[in-house]
């Protein structure tokens, strides 16, 4: 299933800025940045879970959010990319 995963990491302190290195780490074992704060993840419902807590364990619930949108299996269809940074099938063959 594809899951958007968006977060907001205060960065006001040297630990928020340590937070959202952790936080972008964690997201990239997962999935691909499509934007400065955005990770297309596709991932099993176990791997959901544990990304979730892992992410959990990271932020300061305080100050920082997360978002979690579950787009599915039938995602290609409500997914739409106009612009740079073009976007590449995830679950495709990998080309070298």
């Amino acid at each position: 299933m594809l899951v958007l995963v968006t977060y907001d990491v205060s960065t006001t302190t040297p630990g928020g800025t340590k937070r959202l290195r952790r936080v972008a780490k964690n997201c990239e074992n997962y999935g691909q940045r499509v934007q400065n704060s955005v990770f297309e993840c596709i991932v099993d419902a176990t791997q959901l879970k544990i990304l979730k807590l892992q992410l959990e364990e990271i932020i300061n619930k305080k100050t920082d959010s997360l978002r979690f949108y579950n787009l599915g299996n039938n995602h290609k269809s409500k997914v739409e990319h106009i612009g740079a940074k073009e976007a590449y099938d995830m679950e495709g063959p990998l080309i070298l």
